[in-house]
């Protein structure tokens, strides 16, 4: 077979590729790590027994509206990261925001309270484990926010696999939130954040592992 002929067949047996493709994917990912988060998340703990009661307090939704931005701005570097040679522009700076936010709404929480309330507000009771849940119910998002990112070809390797830990760290936070007892922001500043952290990290190491191509 000649060269010319070997192409035209190649060509005429692409199939068209969808431009948005990867929404299609990344939605899929992330209703399966949510679904998996509570599903996980109620086996190990069960959700809070008041929580009809604390869930009239503006406090309680701030678990899951910090979490819910954080997800919002890595979900848009990690779609870039996804993609060889698109520029990450200004998108990474995006993600230091909700962080900030909330370090500042804990500063304003604890120049407000007594120094028995600070340590009330800062450590709660779950500090230590707090963190080790998060990463444990961010586990299904992170299996399948790294399934697809290999399918989309990314080239930076260590910093997608981060994203994909951070994203999937933000899913398991928001779904602990559904158990935790702790209600205050530097709570949530300091154990929250290390708990989506340590996916974090995990990804940047065995990202170029797992989503090499």
């Amino acid at each position: 077979m000649k060269t010319d002929d070997l192409i035209q067949l190649l060509a005429s047996d692409t199939a068209a590729v969808q431009p948005r493709v990867w929404r299609q994917r990344y939605a899929l990912a992330l209703s399966v790590g949510v679904i998996g988060a509570v599903l996980l998340m109620l086996a190990m703990l069960g959700v809070r027994p008041d929580i009809a009661v604390v869930a009239q307090i503006p406090a309680f939704w701030v678990k899951f509206a910090f979490p819910g931005a954080v997800a919002a701005a890595v979900l848009l570097v990690a779609s870039r990261l996804s993609h060889p040679g698109v520029p990450l522009g200004l998108a990474p700076w995006a993600i230091p925001v909700p962080v900030l936010a909330i370090w500042l709404l804990g500063a304003i929480e604890l120049a407000g309270a007594t120094p028995e309330q600070r340590d009330v507000l800062f450590w709660g009771t779950t500090w230590a484990t707090c963190p080790v849940y998060v990463t444990l119910l961010s586990l299904p998002a992170f299996i399948a926010l790294l399934r697809v990112m290999k399918t989309l070809a990314p080239t930076r390797l260590a910093l997608a696999g981060a994203m994909a830990g951070l994203l999937a760290g933000a899913v398991g936070a928001a779904a602990y939130a559904l158990y935790c007892p702790e209600s205050g922001a530097s709570f949530l500043g300091v154990w929250y954040v290390i708990g989506m952290l340590i996916p974090t990290a995990l990804g940047a190491i065995i990202g170029p592992r797992v989503l090499r191509w």
